[in-house]
């Protein structure tokens, strides 16, 4: 026996999506996409350091990986201030735009 009563065919031949569900579903798919921040050890840690500290001596252009739970973002600049109270850097890009880029948030600096 076929039917829209029986097993899923009642939510199957409904053609209409309520505007709640569709953004509960989207926010469900994001969360699944999602992924978690690893944890550094602290030989990779002295590394990115020590990086950081390089490119705020000797002006040296650095490429800084940072977390993002969907996609992590690639920054290119030169550190110009390191804020060790607020545990963040600035980063100058070339075109002389920046931005403050939390220490604990970086995952790799070249």
């Amino acid at each position: 026996m076929k039917g829209k009563l029986f097993g899923n065919g009642l939510f199957e031949s409904s053609r209409m999506m309520l505007p709640e569900h569709k953004e509960a579903w989207l926010t469900h798919q994001e969360k699944q996409l999602e992924k978690e921040k690893p944890i550094l050890d602290e030989q990779e840690i002295q590394l990115i350091q020590g990086r950081i500290n390089d490119s705020f001596h000797q002006r040296i252009r650095v490429r800084v990986t940072v977390f993002d739970p969907i996609e992590d973002k690639v920054y290119e600049g030169i550190v110009s201030v390191v804020n060790t109270f607020l545990k963040e850097i600035k980063l100058v890009f070339p075109d002389k735009d920046w931005k403050y880029i939390k220490l604990d948030t970086i995952m790799s600096v070249t």
